[in-house]
């Protein structure tokens, strides 16, 4: 077989002795009990592998899963990432309790076909194997498996074996071919060292391609290492494709950093978290409805958490019924949007339900319309769910979507990008909104003044939307501003910001500004001081907006000048400094008439606009 071609897993379910590992071993001629102990008691107790060629030239890798109730745990590490089924039923004695509940658990796993295997038929005869495959039949109804065909075997007699092959062989040619979003997954189930060689983790690998020497990272511990080796099968190969059967040695990692439901994956593609937003599925066979009292185990991937149940809208759940509902966990796991899982009740060691994952990084309160909410995230994949949750959030970092939805656009509808972020057009409108309109007020109640500081205008923005104060605490408002001030709504004028189109106008204020410019000329050339004017009733306002409109210039915080005495000013100095000896401090206050209180200033404004420059004690022209 290519390396290239398309690999499917199928998994083995059904009832504690009822032929699942013989007929592996059967039809691949490899025993998937691995243990001594499995050898000793003649039961599956931990998960087995084996894989064979089917009669077209495919394939197929089976994970060979316990069926006894008290190894239901392991059951669910090798069945989690699987879609194909192979269901056992015992001729002999039939439908049974664990039957039931493998059933249930590949339903809720939302199984893509399976093939039902009448086991043991050679110790029943024609009739007793007719009821047996009518019951089966009316059992799988309603079920992922109510269209598989059922294949009467014998492995001591050597029957039906040919005939399960080739339905195994339908299944595989006619399942969906595992899609490839650039994500890979190894959901690890088993780690071991090997000598020499250091440690090696087994899984199903799902959701993109994993090569040799690429850099890998183990969650949700965090352990980073690079791929040695890659096996599937036994053989050595470069590029393992999902889904597959995946032996993956690791340079550099401990067998201590790697444990079963741990995912291995690309670094910065995936985020560990503690909390589910889901739609759980109570199980037919379940005897009372489901509470939110109990103790609960989540199963995901080849993860195991204890979690607590809220449910939404509801305070039970029937059996064979839905619900919306929130999984907290005691230890993080990692999921995506579409991911099943399975549930089940840990005081009564029974499967109580499962379901499909709509939001694994939920917003920390449901909101006023949950269902609305998660249901538009059903069927959702990639871009797709990147735009849903920068619609819900308003705004996301671009750098957290990989790892948050799995996706890298470069576009997204209904968002623009707005510097490192992503943000909701609704979101980015309403942010501007509140920036002009703060901006606005301000200029109406403060028409003299030039703007408002842009951290006022910051804040601003934080009131307007609360929901969103972390992103804008961490650079969020900053980009807005920017942008907004980018297609020209606002201007900036060092940290002052105001809107583009606002110019002081003296207006009703033209009189008292009047009385102003007539108290600095009367001054001139020693003026009042802004401290002088305010104490004499000229509001500092007003003395910043006869600045900004020309009627007067501000040579340093506590000096203004008329425009007709800085003209002079600056006449007398560049003749001054003009000549050979430059012009000197005190020559200047003679100059002009006035004292060195003024003249330094006058000259250190000078040498600021470029008309004179400092050259030791004297200035020359600039």
């Amino acid at each position: 077989m290519s390396e290239a071609a398309p690999l499917h897993v199928v998994a083995t379910a059904g009832h504690v002795d009822h032929g699942k590992s013989s007929i592996i071993a059967a039809l691949t001629g490899i025993d998937p009990d691995r243990w001594a102990e499995e050898k000793r008691r003649g039961l599956t107790i931990d998960i087995g592998f084996a894989w064979t060629a089917l009669p077209s030239g495919r394939e197929v890798g089976f994970v060979d899963v316990p069926g006894h109730e008290r190894f239901v745990r392991n059951m669910l590490a090798g069945v989690g990432p699987v879609k194909l089924v192979l269901l056992v039923v015992a001729a002999d004695e039939g439908w049974k309790p664990q039957t039931e509940e493998h059933l249930a658990i590949v339903d809720v796993l939302g199984a893509e076909g399976g093939v039902v295997a009448l086991s043991k038929r050679d110790l029943v005869g024609d009739d007793a194997a007719a009821e047996r495959e009518a019951d089966v039949r009316q059992r799988l109804a309603g079920t992922a498996l109510a269209a598989a065909p059922i294949v009467e075997t014998s492995v001591v007699a050597e029957g039906g074996l040919d005939a399960l092959r080739e339905a195994l062989d339908d299944l595989v040619g006619t399942a969906p071919t595992p899609p490839d979003h650039g994500r890979p997954r190894i959901h690890v189930d088993r780690s071991f060292s090997i000598r020499g060689a250091g440690t090696v983790v087994t899984g199903t690998l799902t959701g993109g391609r994993l090569g040799v020497g690429d850099e890998v990272r183990l969650y949700p511990g965090g352990a980073t290492a690079r791929v040695r080796s890659l096996q599937t099968h036994r053989r050595a190969i470069e590029e393992a494709r999902p889904v597959s059967r995946v032996a993956a040695n690791l340079a550099a990692t401990s067998r201590e950093e790697a444990e079963r439901g741990d995912v291995l994956g690309l670094p910065g593609q995936w985020r560990p978290t503690t909390e589910l937003e889901v739609r759980l599925r109570t199980v037919r066979s379940l005897g009372h409805p489901l509470t939110t009292r109990g103790a609960f185990k989540l199963y995901v991937g080849a993860a195991e958490r204890d979690a607590t149940v809220r449910l939404y809208n509801a305070e039970k759940v029937p059996p064979g019924a839905e619900a919306l509902a929130r999984l907290r966990l005691a230890r993080p796991v990692v999921a995506e949007v579409g991911d099943r899982f399975v549930l089940r009740e840990a005081g009564r060691r029974e499967t109580v339900g499962g379901g499909v994952i709509l939001d694994p990084h939920p917003p920390r309160r449901p909101g006023p319309d949950p269902a609305g909410r998660l249901g538009r995230r059903e069927g959702a994949e990639g871009p797709r769910v990147a735009e849903i949750l920068v619609a819900e959030r308003g705004a996301v970092r671009a750098a957290d979507l990989p790892a948050l939805t799995g996706a890298i656009p470069d576009v997204l509808a209904g968002a623009e990008r707005v510097g490192a972020w992503w943000v909701a057009r609704e979101t980015l409108a309403a942010l501007a909104t509140a920036a002009s309109t703060v901006l606005d007020r301000f200029h109406a109640s403060s028409p003299l003044l030039p703007g408002l500081e842009a951290a006022e205008v910051r804040r601003a923005l934080l009131e307007a939307r609360p929901d969103l104060s972390s992103a804008l605490e961490q650079g969020l408002a900053a980009e807005v501003l920017e942008r907004v001030e980018a297609e020209g709504a606002i201007a900036r004028e060092g940290t002052i910001l105001r809107i583009a189109s606002h110019t002081i106008s003296l207006g009703a204020d033209e009189e008292a500004a009047g009385r102003l410019v007539g108290a600095v000329t009367a001054g001139e050339p020693a003026p009042p001081t802004v401290r002088e004017l305010a104490a004499d009733g000229f509001a500092l306002e007003l003395i910043d907006a006869a600045c900004a409109v020309g009627r007067l210039v501000r040579v340093s915080p506590d000096l203004v000048f008329t425009p007709g005495f800085m003209e002079r000013a600056e006449g007398v100095a560049r003749a001054a400094a003009a000549e050979p000896d430059g012009l000197t401090v005190s020559g200047y206050r003679q100059l002009l008439g006035t004292t060195r209180k003024f003249a330094l200033p006058l000259l250190e404004h000078l040498d600021a606009n470029g008309v004179t420059r400092r050259d030791g004690d004297v200035r020359r022209l600039g």
